[in-house]
C-alpha cells in the first residue's frame, strides 16, 4: 500500500507571510544594509525573535538561544495562532527552569535564511517579490552578524551566556570566536569546528532532492501557482531524518515489523516513521530555507580567514562547556573533542547519553538542562 499523500495547501510553502498570526513574535529591522561575508549587502533584512523575562539594568543577565536548522525563535511555549510548532526546548525555559526566567532574559531569534519571520528566500524583496532564486549566498557568520545588530538594538553588549546545538552550537562558536569580548559564556552541542565531508555529503542528496522537484522552479515557485517542492523537501527531511537518530534506536524501536494496518505489501514501521517526520516538516518549513541554511551549515569553518582551525577556537575566551551525544554519527563525539581541547579553559568533554542520535541534544532535556545549570551557576551574581 503507497502512502497516503499530505493534503497541502496549494500555495504553502511553510514560510510565515505577513498578515499571518504573530504568536510571541517581535521583529528587529536591521537597517538600510546588512553586509555579508561575500561583500554582498543584503537590503531591508530582519529578525523574528521571542524574549522571556526581563532584561536587567545594566543588561547582563541577558542569554542567547540559537536554534538548529528546521528551528525556530519558538524556545518554549505552546503551539497556537502564529506557532506552528510548541517550544522546541519548552522544559528548559522558565521561572526555576534551567533557564531561569526569574533570574535570566532569554533571547531566541530566528536565524537569518529562515522561514518563521526572519529574512529569506520566502520574503519580499524592494520590489515586492519573493527574493527566491535571488537570496544571497549566506555563512553562519552571517547570522552571528545580523544577530550582532539584534543583540545592541535591545541593550545587550555581553551575553552571559550563548547556548546552541548543531547549526545553533555552529552559531554559538562563531559568537565566541567573532565577538570573544560580548560572549561570557557558552555551551556548546553536537556541533563542530568546521563541516566535515562526511556531514557535507549528507546534505548532498538533501540538496538535490529539493532542486530535482518540478516544483522547485530554480528557487521561485512563491508567486507560482500550485504547489511548492513538496516532494523533494519531504525526500530531503527523510534523508535528514535517518542521520538525526541512532541505528541503536530505529532497531529497537522498530525493527522489521511492518506498519500496523496496511498489509502484507504495505509499509515497513520504520518507513511510515520518515513519511510522518517529512509530512510534518512540509507543513511548518520552506524548502528554500532549507537550501540557504543548509548551504550555510556546509561553510560553517571557525578557521576560515582566521590561521585555521586551532588558531579560530583559540580566539574564544567564554567560559566553554562543550557535550556531544554518545550516539550521535553525524556529528560524532570525535568533534566535539576537538572544540574541547582547542578552546582555552573548556575543560573535559561532556557526552549527553542518549540511544537519540544527533537529536539527542533536543531530547535530553534533564541531562541539557544539567550543562545549562553549570554553566549559569554565579553567573547573575
Amino acid at each position: 500500500m503507497s502512502p497516503a499523500l499530505p493534503e497541502y495547501p496549494l500555495s504553502a510553502t511553510g514560510a510565515w507571510r505577513e498578515g499571518d498570526p504573530v504568536g510571541d513574535r517581535k521583529w528587529f529591522e536591521l537597517g538600510d544594509g546588512l553586509r555579508l561575508e561575500s561583500g554582498a549587502v543584503l537590503p531591508g533584512a530582519r529578525l523574528a525573535y521571542e524574549t522571556w523575562g526581563e532584561l536587567n539594568a545594566d543588561g547582563s543577565n541577558a542569554v542567547l538561544v540559537l536554534h538548529a536548522l528546521t528551528g525556530d525563535a519558538h524556545v518554549a511555549g505552546p503551539a497556537g495562532p502564529g506557532q506552528p510548532s510548541p517550544g522546541w526546548w519548552d522544559g528548559l525555559v522558565g521561572p526555576g527552569r534551567a533557564l531561569d526566567t526569574d533570574r535570566f532574559f532569554v533571547v531566541a531569534p530566528n536565524a537569518l535564511g529562515g522561514c518563521q519571520g526572519s529574512t529569506g528566500p520566502s520574503s519580499p524583496a524592494a520590489d515586492g517579490r519573493p527574493w527566491g532564486s535571488r537570496f544571497p549566498r549566506i555563512t553562519i557568520r552571517d547570522l552571528v552578524n545580523a544577530e550582532t545588530g539584534l543583540a545592541d538594538a535591545l541593550g545587550i553588549s555581553t551575553w552571559a551566556a550563548v547556548i546552541g546545538g548543531s547549526m545553533g552550537g555552529m552559531r554559538a562558536l562563531e559568537w565566541a570566536a567573532t565577538h570573544p569580548g560580548r560572549v561570557d559564556r557558552a555551551l556548546l552541542l553536537a556541533c563542530s569546528a568546521a563541516a566535515s565531508a562526511q556531514q557535507i555529503a549528507w546534505a548532498s542528496p538533501q540538496l538535490h532532492a529539493i532542486r530535482a522537484d518540478s516544483c522547485w522552479h530554480n528557487g521561485d515557485y512563491y508567486d507560482r501557482p500550485g504547489p511548492g517542492p513538496h516532494a523533494g523537501l519531504g525526500v530531503a527531511r527523510r534523508i535528514a531524518q535517518v542521520t538525526y537518530r541512532g541505528a541503536e534506536e530505529f532497531d529497537g524501536r522498530f525493527g522489521r515489523a511492518p506498519q500496523e494496518g496496511e498489509g502484507p505489501n504495505g509499509r515497513f514501521a520504520v518507513e511510515s516513521y520518515l513519511d510522518h517526520h517529512a509530512a510534518k516538516l512540509v507543513r511548518r518549513f520552506d524548502a528554500g530555507s532549507y537550501v540557504v541554511l543548509t548551504e550555510a551549515m556546509n561553510a560553517h569553518d571557525v578557521g576560515r580567514g582566521r590561521g585555521g582551525i586551532a588558531e579560530g577556537l583559540r580566539r574564544v575566551t567564554a567560559r566553554t562547556v562543550v557535550a556531544g551525544v554518545s550516539s550521535d554519527h553525524l556529528y560524532p563525539l570525535a568533534q566535539q573533542a576537538e572544540l574541547a581541547a582547542g578552546i582555552p579553559g573548556a575543560g573535559d568533554l561532556r557526552i549527553i547519553d542518549s540511544s537519540h542520535g544527533h537529536d539527542g541534544f533536543l531530547i535530553e532535556t534533564e541531562q541539557v538542562g544539567a550543562l545549562i545549570k553549570e554553566l549559569l551557576t554565579d553567573a547573575d551574581r
